[in-house]
């Protein structure tokens, strides 16, 4: 019998922790010719999602829990996950049912088909403001003209994922996570499948503008180096205009007599150019910031406590993570 571990990463989610279990307590009890794993990951709930969780693992020995240090985010907070799910597949899930649980069999049905990864499209996102979808398929569309990687549009983290998708998501150790990115990076025999998107069941989303943005610049710098590219090639063209303009102030000087332009002009061209040159810096910065990052080479994240039946080893006990109580 095969081992289905759903792995759901939370983060002050108990308005929906109970909604959550009940629907999907439903669906896996259909599903009798397969073993389930339930890990919750935590990510440093600050609410009641832990005390939750606990006791939903007193009534269902299929649940277990991993509780996270601190906050890490939640792209880490997945990767913590897969270092710990057990099963032959992995269904990532939001804890929010924005994602719905009644796919899963469909998805498993395609697993078994032959297909390593079955990632869940928005057909349509419910509950999200025409400005926030706008966003997203810009973003997209810019990201996909930047980088030779596929990478998948209206898709999130809800999908299944076979072992040997598993086994290569965990040997990428970078601190800068664009997960998404990451799907579609290590390849492998994908399939789609669409669906409607509901609203949050309860509660608040954790996302908002200003972590949308860092989310996207990590798309931009993690899978691919145009941005550096653009910022050369516009050096490059603003000097063969500035050396042409140059030119011509000089013969129109020299020849017709013009006075050479005054003040305002100077200080338009200074700002444009140093606007410029600020810019450049920035992207170039931000690809410093993420070497400067990725040299520490710090664990990705620490445990606080851990309920399952994953068997640390030494070498990831050292390496990797860090159990501080059991």
């Amino acid at each position: 019998m095969k081992t289905v571990s759903i792995l759901i990463p939370v983060f002050n989610e108990q308005e929906v922790l109970h909604t959550l279990y009940i629907r999907l307590a439903s669906v896996l009890d259909q599903l009798t010719f397969y073993q389930f794993e339930i890990l919750f990951v935590n990510d440093g709930s600050k609410d009641s999602t832990l005390d939750i969780i606990k006791k939903l693992q007193e009534l269902d020995k299929r649940i277990s829990y991993l509780n996270l240090s601190r906050n890490f985010g939640k792209e880490t907070a997945m990767i913590a996950g897969l270092d710990h799910v057990t099963g032959d597949a992995a269904i990532i899930i939001d804890a929010d049912l924005q994602d719905p649980p009644e796919l899963i069999p469909k998805m498993i049905q395609y697993w078994e088909e032959g297909y390593d990864d079955v990632y869940a499209k928005r057909r349509s996102r419910l509950g999200e403001t025409w400005f926030k979808k706008w966003t997203a398929s810009v973003f997209y569309k810019i990201l996909k003209s930047l980088t030779r990687i596929p990478i998948q549009e209206n898709t999130g983290d809800f999908r299944l994922l076979n072992r040997r998708c598993i086994e290569a998501l965990k040997t990428l150790r970078e601190t800068q996570r664009y997960t998404k990115g990451m799907f579609s990076w290590i390849g492998f025999h994908k399939k789609e499948l669409l669906f409607d998107r509901d609203p949050r069941a309860a509660g608040e989303s954790k996302w908002n503008y200003i972590k949308l943005i860092d989310l996207a610049i990590e798309g931009f710098t993690s899978f691919t180096t145009v941005p550096l590219r653009l910022s050369a090639f516009s050096g490059v063209i603003i000097s063969l205009l500035a050396f042409i303009y140059m030119g011509w102030v000089i013969v129109k000087t020299l020849v017709f007599g013009d006075p050479v332009p005054g003040y305002s002009s100077l200080i338009t061209v200074m700002l444009f150019l140093g606007g410029i040159q600020l810019f450049s810096l920035g992207i170039i910065g931000e690809y410093l910031g993420r070497i400067f990052n990725e040299t520490k080479k710090r664990p990705l994240y620490f445990i606080d406590e851990y309920k399952g039946e994953h068997v640390l080893n030494k070498k990831d006990t050292q390496k990797e993570i860090l159990t501080l109580s059991k």
